[in-house]
């Protein structure tokens, strides 16, 4: 006893680099762990097996030997046409998966021929106007080979029925075409902005997608509930789990609402993480994620099917950790993030670019990226064996830790009246600027470091090319809304708004009227517009223009 307690001591006295050290999120990290850590850990309650409750090990009961996870590069600028060449070449690359970026007008209801999309017509993702877009940019790409996911959530339910129709068009029936729509308008109320409507009636249009795909789009993903852009925005890991987690509950409390089948809407419900830069607490947060999700459908929801408990996932290197300083240092974080991700568990991936920080990605850039899931993939032995990190006392600890600290907060959200209500009270909002504010002052003080940033500074790099967008794209898209309007049946239009406005004063599912109006060619400016007399345009703090 005298003996241990003199190692102890010294042990105690050894100087270290700092006092004590931190996760991002706060939690405290250890000098060493050892089984006194997870001295409660009881492995069939808490890990058990891949493919099976709680799902803490994996989703699937082989995961990467059976198959790799799907290798998703975001893409999306300028014109359709300029798009599906970018996707096209992805996919000669080895790319096994399709990942759309929408530009700010598309993305918030407004045509490309609109005064307020002048100067951001394609600059952050295409610009998609009416079904002839939607057509151009698949164009040559078989929609019954590949699955999609797209990035949009005010506008999901017109550019996924643009999507349906255009593989209808290809001889691709809705019960073929694979992929996901984002359709979290909860985050973008907390992390983005472009919503359109008040957040109740966003949320009823979300429902209205997941009602329609479990009966039309079986093999879709109606909603992709997503943590990344809260991330992004500078929550901690666990207010990420715990945020995205208490989205997720919203939703099938106002699906349940709806008298929907919990257990069928669950199995197509995904999830979406960001993954940054602290590479253990990223690996333990998603096996966190997977068992919280599986205990909160047991508990709350009284799942019986265990296939509706998993939390199946897509994640994306962070592109806020990213630096417009020596950013050919960005390979390197985001290989440590893409290796987070996959010893994590994701069943799809998308890697940054290392040019972000200060453009679109360049094919180059874009190229590195994809290698370097393929790397990890078929190199690393990564995915030779499951779970590789579990038993770890380090990470089993951290996974209870984030847990036991997104349980507090879920309990918070809960105590505050749900997710909506926290959101317009403004509860989320002040969580995340705190966290925020809190890393910032980490960095400005040197006690966090961030390599070309505040430490290391004195490299001279070459200049890196950047991808510049078509400066005549605005141009371009004006002239080809004008053509459509002058070719289309403007009368059937008329007469398709006209019901989808009907439709929503009647609180009926809307996405049946929009696939209708879409056929017609309407373009997503003319169907936001005719919402927007219904619900009228939030403008954020409860504040809504009626049209």
């Amino acid at each position: 006893m005298a003996k241990q307690k003199n190692q102890m001591e010294k042990r105690n006295n050894i100087k270290e680099r700092q006092a004590e050290f931190r996760t991002p999120s706060g939690i405290v990290v250890e000098r060493l762990y050892e089984s006194g850590n997870i001295e409660n850990l009881d492995y069939e309650r808490d890990l058990g097996y891949p493919g099976e409750y709680p799902f803490t090990r994996g989703v699937q009961p082989t995961m990467y030997r059976g198959r790799f996870w799907t290798m998703r590069q975001y893409a999306g600028f300028g014109t359709a046409e300029e798009t599906n060449e970018r996707f096209k070449y992805l996919l000669e690359q080895g790319q096994t998966g399709l990942s759309v970026a929408f530009d700010l007008p598309t993305q918030m209801g407004y045509d490309s021929d609109h005064p307020i999309s002048r100067g951001e017509v394609g600059r952050v993702g295409v610009a998609i106007d009416s079904l002839e877009d939607m057509e151009i940019l698949f164009e040559g790409i078989p929609l019954g080979e590949v699955s999609t996911s797209m990035t949009i959530n005010a506008t999901a339910s017109m550019l996924l029925a643009m999507y349906m129709v255009a593989a209808e068009k290809q001889g691709v029936g809705p019960d073929k075409i694979q992929g996901t729509v984002q359709n979290d308008l909860l985050k973008e109320f907390i992390a983005r902005g472009t919503y359109i409507f008040p957040p109740r009636d966003s949320v009823k249009v979300t429902i209205d997608i997941m009602e329609y795909c479990r009966d039309s789009i079986p093999k879709w993903n109606p909603i992709s509930v997503s943590g990344y852009h809260m991330r992004e925005a500078g929550s901690t890991a666990v207010q990420e789990v715990a945020f995205t987690l208490a989205d997720g509950i919203e939703y099938l409390g106002h699906a349940k609402a709806r008298r929907l089948d919990i257990e069928k809407i669950a199995e197509r419900v995904s999830f979406f993480f960001a993954v940054h830069n602290n590479f253990l607490e990223e690996v333990a947060k998603f096996r966190a994620a997977r068992r919280l999700w599986a205990r909160t459908m047991k508990e709350r929801f009284k799942v019986v099917d265990d296939r509706a408990c998993m939390l199946r996932f897509h994640s994306q290197t962070s592109g806020v950790t990213l630096t417009a300083q020596q950013p050919r240092n960005n390979i390197i974080r985001v290989t440590i993030q893409a290796l987070a991700a996959a010893l994590g568990g994701t069943q799809s991936l998308h890697t940054n670019s290392f040019d972000e920080a200060l453009a679109l990605p360049s094919e180059e850039a874009a190229t590195i990226a994809l290698r370097t899931q393929q790397v990890i993939a078929y190199e690393s032995g990564a995915g030779d064996t499951i779970d590789p990190l579990a038993g770890s006392y380090c990470i089993e600890a951290l996974t209870n830790k984030i847990e036991e600290e997104s349980i507090k907060y879920i309990e918070q959200i809960d105590k505050r009246g749900g997710m909506i209500r926290c959101i317009e009270e403004g509860y989320i909002n002040r969580e995340i600027e705190d966290a925020s504010y809190r890393y910032q002052r980490e960095v400005e003080s040197k006690e966090r470091i961030i390599v070309g940033v505040n430490e290391f500074t004195n490299v001279n790099e070459e200049p890196v090319e950047i991808h510049k967008i078509n400066p005549e794209i605005e141009a371009i898209k004006r002239e080809r809304l004008k053509e459509l309007r002058s070719k289309r049946d403007n009368d059937k239009v008329k007469v398709d708004l006209r019901r989808l406005e009907e439709a929503a004063r009647g609180n009926e599912n809307l996405m049946p009227f929009i696939v209708e109006t879409v056929r017609d060619y309407a373009t997503i400016g003319e169907m936001s517009m005719t919402l927007e007399r219904v619900y009228g345009r939030y403008r954020g703090s409860g504040k809504t223009a009626t049209g």
